[in-house]
């Protein structure tokens, strides 16, 4: 996908177009995708994000790593996810995605559209309904240190009632990454109060929690928006 300037250039464009013709800064900013090929900016936001993924974050993961990855629907996030399970893969590790947002085939027809060589130990893909930070320990009990596992999403570990509250679910997962050095990456909602023209990429304030968690739970996270990634060490 190619621009007539990076992003940021068009973005200082339409912040410009909006002062001197005193319009609303979206406004602007579709007159700008517009000139670019895209019906509004938003579309040439997530098409950016989508083409700009191409980086690796396994290489930057070290065992028992507690990762979020945060963005807003169509940045990307879970594009990125499963990309790191491929990867994984690739290296002969085990690997799983927990997800209630798709069905296995969905899952499965997704990891295939990263790649055209699906490696032989394709990523394993579970959809109960019981999913909770009690069900992934079961699950993964036993795994080979350095096994990656996704949580598709963070926020699905709070949705059920009989579940213990979301605080203390973080807590056991974060014990079992620990002591068992496997790496847990959880995808992550970000509140739609998040402002691309307060930072370009959103951050932990950003995370949409209805319940709090407890701070030092992530040892890195990974944000995204409109192709800008973010990638920081926490604690």
């Amino acid at each position: 996908m190619r621009l007539s300037a990076p992003i940021y250039q068009l973005k200082r464009r339409a912040k410009l177009l909006s002062r001197e013709d005193n319009i609303p800064l979206h406004e602007a900013q579709d007159r700008i995708a517009r000139e670019e090929g895209f019906t509004t900016w938003s579309l040439l936001s997530t098409r950016l994000a989508m083409s700009k993924l191409d980086i690796s974050l396994l290489p930057r993961l070290e065992e028992g790593d507690m990762l979020l990855l945060g963005a807003r629907p169509g940045h990307g996030k879970t594009k990125l996810g499963l990309q790191l399970l491929l990867d994984a893969a690739r290296e002969g590790r085990r690997t799983v995605f927990f997800t209630l947002e798709y069905t296995e085939r969905e899952a499965m027809e997704r990891i295939r559209s990263l790649d055209d060589e699906v490696p032989a130990n394709t990523p394993e893909v579970v959809t109960s309904d019981e999913i909770s930070a009690d069900f992934i320990v079961q699950h993964l009990s036993g795994a080979p240190r350095g096994t990656v596992a996704v949580i598709d999403y963070l926020q699905i570990l709070d949705q059920q009632r009989s579940k213990p509250s979301l605080s203390n679910q973080m807590k056991v997962l974060q014990a079992f990454a620990h002591s068992s050095g496997v790496i847990l990456g959880f995808i992550s909602q970000i509140d739609r109060s998040f402002d691309p023209e307060r930072a370009p990429v959103p951050g932990l304030i950003d995370i949409r929690l209805p319940n709090p968690i407890p701070a030092g739970i992530f040892s890195k996270a990974c944000f995204l928006h409109a192709g800008e990634v973010r990638i920081q060490h926490i604690g």
